[in-house]
């Protein structure tokens, strides 16, 4: 039944650039980079700094996806060092924006701990079509590969096909999936805990059914599952991530503050930055709801899903 998935990932790994992580991301971010680039490149290329340039930089980082805001910061904190570092060439404003937008997006990068406890309970959420189950099948490879034990609840109960692309995953990481045919997703979630604990399991990460933040009665469900959780161990969840597909722009910061009401969001996964993504709406997020960004994900290769690094992303981005 899932031969699609193992051919489509295939596919993907023989795609994927080889060799290092950071040549991966910027092939990622080819769209995202040729996106903003593009209209950079022809205003840096201007002789002077002037209000024109200004406006028109503007523009651009509305149209990467920075948002209202972050990009009104960014703008002031360029006209700010415009005048005080007397800088006169469009290269070394350049410069400043890098600089700056290191500066928005380093409080994002904190990366996951999951030391803290065991079993480390990660509780996963996001809309239908994020790529929930796809990143918990990422995850675990990645822990495994930090010589972790991984265990998988099945808590999306809704969709049969979510519980077996889950197991495919748990084949292929050997990695043992707690599941029902049918029921309550909390009582899933509350028997996976009891038995990541029986079984000494390092990370136990627990899936959800997908929902949008606008279905009130399934965003009601998704807290009862968190308390559940509670219940089986007043510690957990230790962490509750939120997968953002990248490619809904300024959507992502409504998602962010509805799930965080909803379920205490504590850190990010963004999906999907290889596609029409505008990778700016990290900066949206850093300014309006600013949540760790745990993971990033440039592709569909197992290994296109790594820690958050901002001097790495900036790099990317702008190509430097």
């Amino acid at each position: 039944m899932f031969g699609f998935l193992k051919k489509k990932d295939e596919a993907a790994a023989a795609a994927a650039p080889a060799g290092s992580w950071t040549q991966r991301l910027k092939a990622g971010l080819a769209k995202t980079r040729s996106t903003l680039n593009t209209p950079l490149g022809e205003l840096f290329s201007r002789a002077k700094i002037d209000d024109e340039l200004l406006e028109e930089l503007e523009t651009t980082l509305l149209m990467a996806d920075c948002g209202v805001d972050a990009t009104t910061w960014l703008l002031d904190e360029l006209k700010a060092q415009v005048k005080r570092d007397k800088l006169e060439t469009p290269a070394q404003l350049r410069q400043a924006l890098i600089e700056l937008m290191e500066r928005l997006l380093a409080p994002l990068e904190q990366p996951l701990d999951v030391t803290t406890h065991k079993p480390f309970v990660v509780m996963i959420a996001g809309i239908n079509g994020a790529g929930k189950t796809t990143s918990i099948g990422k995850l675990a490879h990645h822990f495994h590969d930090e010589g972790r034990s991984v265990l998988f609840a099945a808590g999306d109960t809704f969709r049969a096909a979510a519980r077996e692309q889950l197991a495919e995953w748990g084949r292929r990481n050997d990695v043992t999936v707690i599941a029902q045919e049918s029921g309550d997703p909390a009582a899933v979630v509350f028997d996976a805990i009891g038995a990541a604990k029986a079984r000494g399991i390092d990370i136990m990460l627990a899936d959800t059914a997908g929902r949008l933040p606008t279905q009130l009665h399934l965003m009601e469900e998704i807290a009862k599952v968190r308390r559940v959780i509670q219940k089986a161990d007043p510690t957990a969840p230790h962490e509750v991530l939120l997968v953002l597909d990248a490619n809904i722009g300024q959507n992502a910061v409504q998602q962010v503050k509805a799930f965080d009401k909803a379920i205490g969001v504590t850190g990010l996964v963004v999906t999907k930055l290889d596609g029409t993504a505008k990778g700016g709406v990290l900066a949206a997020i850093a300014r309006q709801c600013p949540k760790p960004v745990r993971y990033i994900g440039v592709g569909e290769g197992i290994e296109d899903l790594q820690p958050f690094r901002v001097k790495e992303f900036v790099a990317a981005l702008f190509d430097t």
